[in-house]
């Protein structure tokens, strides 16, 4: 079984496309002999990853550099390829940044991260949705969430924020997908564990990181099973484990614990019990 969208007939556009995730994935689908559209603010970049993408097989490469915060931008770009590619089967929501917050801090990093993580996405779905849906023909709409926009750890409030608040985009968007008569298109969210990707700031990949290309290999398997949430693991934490991290998040709500108890010495021991607990 594979998702319909995965045919050599489809046009593919990933923001934030020319490193990491985003290139492993395009590159992914330039296996497939997509059409791909990889979009960027790092200009630098976009050459190298169009002659990688046609090296591996792309059937065509368009490249455009767009700050996709800017509503315009996204407009430009949206009827850029429908000029050139008759429009989009797939779009991949996938650009990001990680930049240091507290609640109490820079308005400057909230504002940027929610206008790129948040913002970016909204603005993606809400430019090439309608001509995907027209278009009739199989497709998806890929939007990379984190781990962080669930269990929302202490340590950076402004990505946490944009990253739940995406979630609950992506699931709605999915519901007035499914909902819409005639529409072909699926939404996904993905769920990256430990990658190493530029945002990281590591030259050397950890050893509990995966790579990307193992992360593009395992989001294109779940979609294939029709999975929604594309929950990734890693080298250091299983599927197991995340599960159960997810579960004491929740239950901070249901049992009426103090916000991110994991993080609270009161509940450390609790937290571990729960964690080890073979049941």
């Amino acid at each position: 079984m594979t998702h319909p969208a995965f045919t050599s007939d489809s046009v593919a556009v990933i923001t934030g496309g020319a490193s990491g995730i985003g290139l492993a994935s395009a590159t992914k689908f330039a296996g497939m002999g997509m059409r791909l559209v990889v979009v960027d603010r790092a200009e630098d970049k976009l050459a190298a990853a169009e002659g990688s993408l046609r090296t591996a097989g792309a059937k065509d490469v368009m490249t455009a550099a767009t700050d996709i915060s800017c509503r315009a931008q996204v407009e430009a770009l949206e009827a850029k390829v429908v000029e050139r590619f008759g429009g989009t089967d797939i779009l991949m929501n996938n650009a990001g940044i990680g930049m240091r917050s507290s609640c109490l801090g820079s308005l400057d990093a909230w504002q940027s991260t929610l206008n790129v993580n948040l913002w970016g996405a909204i603005n993606g779905t809400q430019v090439f949705a309608p001509g995907m849906i027209a278009r009739g023909r199989p497709g998806a709409i890929i939007n990379t969430g984190s781990k962080q926009g669930i269990t929302t750890p202490p340590g950076n409030p402004a990505y946490n924020v944009s990253k739940a608040a995406l979630k609950a985009f992506t699931e709605a968007l999915s519901h007035e997908l499914r909902n819409t008569e005639g529409c072909a298109i699926s939404a996904h969210l993905l769920i990256p564990g430990f990658v190493h990707t530029g945002m990281i700031g590591l030259a050397k990949k950890p050893p509990a990181a995966w790579t990307a290309e193992q992360t593009a290999d395992f989001f294109v398997e779940s979609m294939s099973r029709g999975d929604f949430y594309i929950l990734c693991p890693d080298n250091d934490v299983p599927r197991a484990l995340d599960e159960k991290r997810i579960a004491w998040a929740v239950g901070d709500i249901i049992e009426n614990r103090p916000a991110l108890s994991r993080w609270h010495p009161d509940y450390e021991k609790a937290f571990s019990d729960f964690i080890n607990d073979a049941d």
